[in-house]
Protein backbone atom coordinates (compact mmCIF):
# COMPACT_ATOMS: atom_id res chain seq x y z
CA UNK A 1 0.00 0.00 0.00
CA UNK A 2 1.39 3.38 -1.04
CA UNK A 3 0.65 6.24 1.34
CA UNK A 4 2.39 9.06 -0.55
CA UNK A 5 2.20 8.82 -4.36
CA UNK A 6 3.99 12.18 -4.85
CA UNK A 7 7.00 10.98 -2.85
CA UNK A 8 6.95 7.80 -4.96
CA UNK A 9 7.04 9.92 -8.15
CA UNK A 10 9.96 12.00 -6.89
CA UNK A 11 11.85 8.87 -5.81
CA UNK A 12 11.35 7.27 -9.23
CA UNK A 13 12.71 10.42 -10.90
CA UNK A 14 15.66 10.52 -8.47
CA UNK A 15 16.49 6.84 -9.08
CA UNK A 16 16.25 7.20 -12.88
CA UNK A 17 18.57 10.22 -12.79
CA UNK A 18 21.03 8.29 -10.64
CA UNK A 19 21.44 5.60 -13.32
CA UNK A 20 21.10 8.11 -16.20
CA UNK A 21 17.94 6.68 -17.75
CA UNK A 22 16.44 8.62 -20.67
CA UNK A 23 12.90 8.36 -19.25
CA UNK A 24 10.97 7.08 -16.25
CA UNK A 25 7.46 5.55 -16.07
CA UNK A 26 5.16 6.60 -13.23
CA UNK A 27 1.53 5.60 -12.50
CA UNK A 28 -0.68 8.47 -13.68
CA UNK A 29 -2.81 10.89 -11.66
CA UNK A 30 -3.93 14.46 -12.32
CA UNK A 31 -1.58 15.85 -9.66
CA UNK A 32 1.43 13.99 -11.09
CA UNK A 33 0.63 15.29 -14.58
CA UNK A 34 0.45 18.80 -13.10
CA UNK A 35 3.87 18.39 -11.45
CA UNK A 36 5.37 17.07 -14.71
CA UNK A 37 3.84 20.04 -16.55
CA UNK A 38 5.50 22.49 -14.14
CA UNK A 39 8.85 20.69 -14.49
CA UNK A 40 8.56 20.96 -18.28
CA UNK A 41 7.59 24.66 -18.23
CA UNK A 42 10.54 25.46 -15.96
CA UNK A 43 12.99 23.49 -18.13
CA UNK A 44 13.85 20.59 -15.81
CA UNK A 45 12.56 17.82 -18.13
CA UNK A 46 12.24 17.54 -21.91
CA UNK A 47 8.60 16.48 -22.02
CA UNK A 48 6.11 13.91 -20.79
CA UNK A 49 3.37 11.78 -22.26
CA UNK A 50 0.57 9.58 -21.00
CA UNK A 51 0.90 5.99 -22.22
CA UNK A 52 -2.37 4.07 -22.10
CA UNK A 53 -1.81 0.59 -20.63
CA UNK A 54 -4.38 -1.98 -19.54
CA UNK A 55 -4.58 -1.85 -15.72
CA UNK A 56 -3.58 1.83 -15.40
CA UNK A 57 -2.14 4.46 -17.70
CA UNK A 58 1.48 5.47 -17.19
CA UNK A 59 3.07 8.92 -17.17
CA UNK A 60 6.34 8.72 -19.14
CA UNK A 61 8.70 11.56 -18.17
CA UNK A 62 11.63 12.17 -20.54
CA UNK A 63 14.52 13.36 -18.37
CA UNK A 64 16.87 16.15 -19.38
CA UNK A 65 20.66 16.07 -19.35
CA UNK A 66 23.23 18.67 -20.41
CA UNK A 67 25.40 18.07 -23.54
CA UNK A 68 28.18 16.87 -21.24
CA UNK A 69 25.82 14.38 -19.56
CA UNK A 70 25.27 16.32 -16.35
CA UNK A 71 21.82 16.03 -14.76
CA UNK A 72 19.59 19.11 -15.03
CA UNK A 73 17.74 18.12 -11.83
CA UNK A 74 20.45 18.09 -9.17
CA UNK A 75 18.11 17.54 -6.24
CA UNK A 76 14.38 16.99 -5.89
CA UNK A 77 12.86 16.74 -2.40
CA UNK A 78 9.38 16.43 -0.92
CA UNK A 79 8.41 19.34 1.35
CA UNK A 80 4.78 18.80 2.35
CA UNK A 81 4.17 15.25 3.59
CA UNK A 82 0.95 13.41 4.52
CA UNK A 83 1.79 13.76 8.21
CA UNK A 84 2.72 17.43 8.00
CA UNK A 85 1.31 19.67 5.29
CA UNK A 86 3.17 22.91 4.56
CA UNK A 87 1.06 25.84 3.36
CA UNK A 88 2.33 29.31 2.46
CA UNK A 89 0.57 32.54 1.61
CA UNK A 90 1.31 34.67 -1.42
CA UNK A 91 3.55 36.96 0.64
CA UNK A 92 5.59 34.09 2.11
CA UNK A 93 6.48 32.17 -1.07
CA UNK A 94 9.83 30.38 -0.60
CA UNK A 95 12.91 31.11 -2.71
CA UNK A 96 15.00 28.04 -3.52
CA UNK A 97 18.74 28.76 -3.81
CA UNK A 98 18.04 32.49 -4.31
CA UNK A 99 15.94 31.82 -7.41
CA UNK A 100 18.15 29.11 -8.94
CA UNK A 101 15.58 26.41 -8.08
CA UNK A 102 11.82 26.20 -7.87
CA UNK A 103 9.09 25.05 -5.51
CA UNK A 104 6.18 23.15 -7.03
CA UNK A 105 2.95 24.25 -5.37
CA UNK A 106 -0.63 23.09 -5.40
CA UNK A 107 -2.84 26.19 -5.52
CA UNK A 108 -6.49 26.93 -6.16
CA UNK A 109 -5.44 27.80 -9.74
CA UNK A 110 -3.74 24.46 -10.35
CA UNK A 111 -0.20 23.18 -9.89
CA UNK A 112 2.25 26.08 -10.28
CA UNK A 113 5.88 26.90 -9.61
CA UNK A 114 6.66 29.51 -6.95
CA UNK A 115 7.49 32.02 -9.73
CA UNK A 116 4.10 31.52 -11.40
CA UNK A 117 2.32 31.68 -8.03
CA UNK A 118 4.07 34.97 -7.27
CA UNK A 119 2.93 36.42 -10.62
CA UNK A 120 -0.66 35.29 -10.01
CA UNK A 121 -0.50 36.40 -6.36
CA UNK A 122 -1.69 33.07 -4.91
CA UNK A 123 -0.46 30.78 -2.14
CA UNK A 124 -0.96 27.10 -1.49
CA UNK A 125 0.62 23.83 -0.45
CA UNK A 126 4.35 23.43 -1.17
CA UNK A 127 4.70 19.97 -2.74
CA UNK A 128 8.41 19.77 -3.54
CA UNK A 129 11.62 21.69 -4.21
CA UNK A 130 13.73 21.22 -7.34
CA UNK A 131 17.21 22.47 -8.19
Amino acid sequence: MMTDPIADMLTRIRNALQIERPYVDIPTSKLKVGIANVLQREGYIWDFEIVELEPQSVLRVNLKYSPTGERVIQKITRVSKPGRRIYVGCLDLPEVLDGMGICVMSTNQGVLSNREAKQKNVGGEVLCEVW
